[in-house]
Parts: structure tokens; C-alpha cells; sequence
């Protein structure tokens, strides 16, 4: 299966990378173009998805970003590693869970590299440690072809949480690598990289 991955060193605006996803999105349904891995990170920035309400936003002079993935309303900021999946599930398993549980089990592995043990909980998506919320799933589908992604909170400011109820869930159980007391925070984007790129040939 042919795949692009690509690494963004520089801050990438949320709105720039959602329009990428898109154009991508387009241009394989076309057969114009690879799937695509891309890992980044944003600036500061709200977004709420397709299952997000007002009353979740506790400080009303953010602005949130609307868009269109599953999920509610969350935080992206400096810190935070976003993996962006654009993938042609015609081409592969058409098997959405079986997309999400190797999105789970990718992250997983990679906290693993750092013993911090993740989990999935069956209630509530995205990746947990000791009860506390480290990484978010959100997914959209068109056509059997999925994009958006997942976030990992390595290192960024967890404070922001306060302004919103992330993901529906109390924002004092959010937590970060660095928050789990890891301080050597090596080769983050090598082995996200790595991992993600065995991973979806399961996929």
C-alpha cells in the first residue's frame, strides 16, 4: 500500500492542515494521490467536533473552531503531537474499528516506550493512564475514506484545559507524558513514525 508520510517541524495552523486533509481526502477519491501520514503540532487552538455542545465550553471568550471529525470539543496546543491519517479504506479493510483499535494499540506501544502504561476504555475513546485521558481519537469517514486522527499530550501546557469540558470528560483528567514524570522525552517523532507505519499495514 503505498503511503506519504511526512513530519512538520513548525507549527502548523489548524486551519491550514484541516484544509490539507481535505484537498487530500479529494484527491484520492480522484486516485490522484497517496494515503498520507503527517505528524505536527498546532498552536493554541479549540476545536469542537461533530458531537460538541455549548454548555462544554466553560470560558465563553475562546473561539472554537468547528470541524467536521467525531468526537466533542478539545484542545490543541504546543507540546502535543497530532498524527493526521488520510487513508483509502477501499483499498484496505473497510472495518472502522478495526481503524480506531489500531490507532489505540499504536499509541499504546508508543507510551510503552517510555513505561507509561496506556489503556482503552470501552466507555469513553482515546487512550488513558491511571484514570486520567492522554490521547484523543477522532475520526471522519467519506466514501470509505478516513482522516483526522489522534493527539498525544506530551509535553504541552494542561492548564488550557480549564477553559473547556474536554471530550465530555472532567478537565482535571487530562494528562501528559511529562505530567506521568517523564523528563527524557527522546526521538518522539522516530517512534511515532516507526509505530504508526507497522501498524496500518494491519489496516
Amino acid at each position: 500500500m503505498t503511503l506519504e508520510f511526512k513530519v512538520s517541524k513548525k507549527l502548523v495552523p489548524y486551519k491550514s492542515a484541516y484544509i490539507q486533509l481535505k484537498n487530500r481526502v479529494n484527491s484520492i477519491k480522484k486516485h490522484k494521490s497517496k494515503d498520507l501520514l503527517w505528524i505536527l503540532e498546532h498552536p493554541l487552538t479549540y476545536t469542537g467536533g461533530i458531537r460538541s455542545q455549548e454548555n462544554e465550553i466553560l470560558d465563553k471568550k475562546i473561539k472554537i473552531i468547528k470541524t467536521n471529525r467525531g468526537g466533542k470539543i478539545t484542545l490543541h496546543n504546543p507540546g502535543q503531537k497530532i498524527i493526521y491519517l488520510v487513508l483509502d479504506l477501499n483499498k484496505r479493510k473497510k472495518d472502522i474499528r478495526n481503524l480506531v483499535k489500531n490507532i489505540e494499540n499504536s499509541i499504546i506501544e508508543f507510551l510503552k516506550i517510555y513505561k507509561i502504561n496506556g489503556y482503552a476504555d470501552k466507555e469513553n475513546v482515546g487512550i488513558w493512564v491511571n484514570g486520567k485521558k492522554i490521547a484523543a481519537i477522532g475520526i471522519r469517514v467519506s466514501q470509505w475514506i478516513a482522516y483526522h486522527g489522534c493527539s498525544i499530550n506530551i509535553n504541552n501546557n494542561l492548564n488550557r484545559y480549564k477553559k473547556i469540558i474536554p471530550c465530555g470528560q472532567n478537565n482535571n483528567k487530562i494528562t501528559s507524558m511529562k505530567n506521568e514524570g517523564k523528563k527524557k522525552l527522546n526521538n518522539i517523532n522516530k517512534n511515532l513514525k516507526n509505530i504508526f507505519l507497522k501498524n496500518l499495514k494491519n489496516i
